[in-house]
């Protein structure tokens, strides 16, 4: 991905409108990483650089170039309210004024509900992985037992007792 994310790169590197960057999140760039919540590598997000969101795209030139074309300009936001329509001008303007103490106290407030979500969502796979494991640790020890209990010989006297009847079947 990396010689086709350069590309792209390189094709917006004049743009006076869009910009297309790429970031180590494992060294100096890794406080904007955290901000953002990047927490796997790599990374697509996109967006007002206040709240970029996460790229779901096909990871090809042609397919992040079209995903460029089509998405990166400028969009309707606090700093570009004139882009916006009159029904997110309107929640804009309730999340203005209710200042910054209130409008802190509510990001925080939903980033906790996201963090819980992602808590939840670890919780609830580890509790799957343990489950899976002790499943597969069952069938594995039922397929022993089965196994020990003659199967193998049967099939074997089985096949035995085909031969005595003159086929030639296996």
């Amino acid at each position: 991905m990396k010689p086709d994310w350069d590309k792209l790169m390189d094709a917006f590197a004049d743009s006076k409108t869009a910009g297309v960057y790429d970031v180590d999140c494992t060294a100096e760039g890794k406080p904007l990483c955290d901000a953002n919540g990047v927490r796997g590598y790599p990374s697509i997000k996109y967006g007002d650089p206040s709240a970029l969101e996460d790229y779901q795209g096909g990871r090809d030139y042609d397919s992040l170039l079209k995903f460029a074309e089509e998405n990166l300009k400028p969009m309707c936001s606090p700093s570009n309210i004139d882009l916006c329509d009159d029904d997110k001008k309107a929640e804009i303007k309730k999340y203005q004024d209710l200042g910054a103490e209130e409008l802190d106290k509510q990001i925080v407030e939903k980033e906790k509900e996201q963090e819980d979500a992602e808590a939840n969502f670890k919780d609830e796979v580890s509790k799957l992985q343990a489950s899976y494991q002790k499943l597969s640790e069952d069938k594995d020890a039922k397929l022993e037992e089965i196994k020990k209990s003659g199967l193998g010989l049967m099939k074997a006297v089985k096949a035995s007792l085909k031969g005595d009847k003159g086929s030639d079947e296996l």
